[in-house]
């Protein structure tokens, strides 16, 4: 089954899906098998994108007018490509970049073979640069992750205002009960730690 996927980045009426829905149309796809979005590309929580993807199933063929239309950021195709193809939906390219493109054809399935290669090696590659940079930092004696929201008075009320349940503190302190509980966590390791000094 063809199910189409079309994307416009504008709501204020300045941008139409009619180009697109007409391409996806001429493909065969039916229009009620075609899900529509007016949303940006970088936008990153897409409702349509997620229903379509659900929608498809082992042996479907995702068509989209072009590549940019599932995503403007590399980081989103390198996951989106591979997954379809353990899936075992086929993606049908109608112009632009990668236009011809049908994973349905030997070639396309090979071009295709191909993205998805590149698309692990450049995870690979983030994914390197990331724990490099990560040690040279702790090397550096700097630590990773957000900064505590709670430090002096607040961080003491956290761990020692027994006589209030958490939902209570973090209401005063303005912070989700999550901090509470960190914070509580927190000073049970530093006295760990002191201790063990001793």
């Amino acid at each position: 089954m063809l199910i189409g996927y079309c994307r416009v980045s504008k709501q204020d009426g300045t941008q139409a899906l009619d180009l697109q829905l007409d391409a996806l149309v001429a493909a065969g796809v039916q229009p009620h098998a075609i899900y529509r979005e007016m949303m940006s590309g970088r936008a990153e929580q897409r409702p349509e994108l997620d229903h379509c993807l659900k929608a498809l199933r082992r042996g479907d063929t995702l068509v989209v007018w072009k590549l940019d239309r599932l995503g403007r950021s590399l980081r989103h195709l390198i996951n989106l490509l591979p997954q379809l193809d353990q899936d075992g939906v086929a993606l049908k390219i109608l112009s632009g970049t990668g236009a011809g493109l049908d994973t349905n054809t030997p070639t396309g399935k090979m071009v295709f073979q191909v993205l998805g290669m590149l698309a692990e090696f450049e995870a690979d590659l983030i994914r390197e640069r990331t724990v490099a940079g990560l040690a040279a930092a702790k090397a550096r004696g700097r630590k990773g992750g957000r900064p505590f929201a709670l430090k002096g008075a607040a961080q003491d009320l956290a761990v020692v205002a027994t006589d209030k349940t958490v939902q209570e503190i973090a209401a005063t302190l303005k912070v989700s009960k999550s901090t509470i509980y960190r914070a509580r966590q927190r000073q049970k390791a530093q006295q760990g730690q002191a201790e063990a000094a001793d």
